[in-house]
């Protein structure tokens, strides 16, 4: 009988378990992980044909026991966890996934934004503590926000999710510039800035790019004191792009109104965080690396990871990375 193959998938947390997996198992048998356990991590994977992983280290530490391994199949588009040199060596083939997170993450660059920009943890909470009950008029105006319209939106990082995000907000009425942070990527769809021009030019700024030694801690304290007053940041791109202490400090200092963020240095939080003590979410909304999130956009990446399993075996690969 032939011998079927061995897929491992070692971070089935990372997907949810209200997404189905099923589709791995046309291709041999399929043994699941909930997470990651570094001590284990090298044992688990050491009869694998085929491994799905999200954030593990794939690197001699984990792999020099697992001989058969042929695939590594990322649950993600960064692939900053993967010792290329290593697995190219091995002749391991590293395929990624892509596209598949671009309208979540859209979508949630908005959410972030207006519920500081309009301050609803302010106006839900009036409602909710019974205040607006005891008011004397139908409507509250102790919090003024604006309009979004004829506001400057300014994008650090014109990728697919920063153009849709531009594409958007265009309509809403803004303005809309972008900084390439790779100094390569230049598009006649929206004006380009130098980032000191963009940061003073925009009322809100929002994060798109990837993390690169040319991004890690792009936006400090000489950053944050180019930016208007009232201007929001947001950043859905990696947390170590944002100083976290300088960003602490122009909120708390006013240097800034306003910050929505989906990604921190440290995943999950660093209870040391200087951002955890600021309460005012008014000011501060952090949610926890969810804008890629949706149950859509977590189906189409297992779809995607099972196409690259399939186009695999077929002789045929696709979403080749090295």
């Amino acid at each position: 009988m032939e011998n079927r193959l061995k897929i491992v998938i070692m971070e089935r947390d990372t997907l949810g378990d209200d997404v189905s997996l099923e589709a791995f198992s046309e291709f041999g048998d399929v043994v699941c992980y909930h997470k990651s356990e570094p001590s284990e991590n090298a044992l688990r994977a050491k009869d694998a044909d085929i491994l799905v992983v999200n954030k593990i280290p794939m690197n001699e530490e984990t792999l020099a026991e697992a001989s058969h391994l042929k695939l590594i199949c990322l649950t993600a588009t960064g692939t900053n966890n993967v010792d290329f040199a290593y697995t190219n060596a091995r002749g391991i083939t590293v395929c990624n996934v892509k596209g598949y997170s671009t309208d979540s993450v859209v979508q949630h660059t908005f959410a972030l934004l207006f519920y500081v920009f309009e301050k609803l943890a302010y106006y839900d909470n009036f409602v909710k503590s019974g205040e607006y009950a005891k008011n004397d008029i139908f409507s509250h105006f102790s919090m003024p926000f604006r309009e979004l319209a004829g506001k400057t939106w300014g994008i650090i990082g014109l990728g697919a999710i920063g153009t849709k995000v531009g594409e958007i907000a265009e309509a809403f009425g803004c303005r809309v510039i972008y900084y390439s942070t790779s100094g390569t990527h230049h598009t006649d769809r929206f004006p380009e800035r130098t980032l000191p021009e963009l940061l003073a030019e925009s009322d809100v700024v929002s994060i798109h790019c990837p993390l690169s030694p040319a991004t890690k801690n792009l936006m400090g304290d000489e950053q944050f004191r180019q930016m208007k007053k009232d201007a929001v940041l947001l950043n859905l791109g990696r947390g170590p792009i944002v100083d976290e202490e300088a960003l602490a400090r122009a909120l708390t200092e006013g240097e800034i109104a306003g910050a929505g963020l989906d990604v921190l240095a440290k995943e999950p939080m660093d209870p040391a965080s200087p951002l955890l003590p600021i309460k005012d979410s008014t000011k501060l909304v952090i949610t926890p690396h969810i804008a890629w999130a949706t149950v859509e956009a977590r189906t189409r990446c297992v779809e995607e990871t099972a196409a690259n399993v399939r186009a695999y075996l077929a002789g045929a690969p696709r979403n080749v990375v090295k």
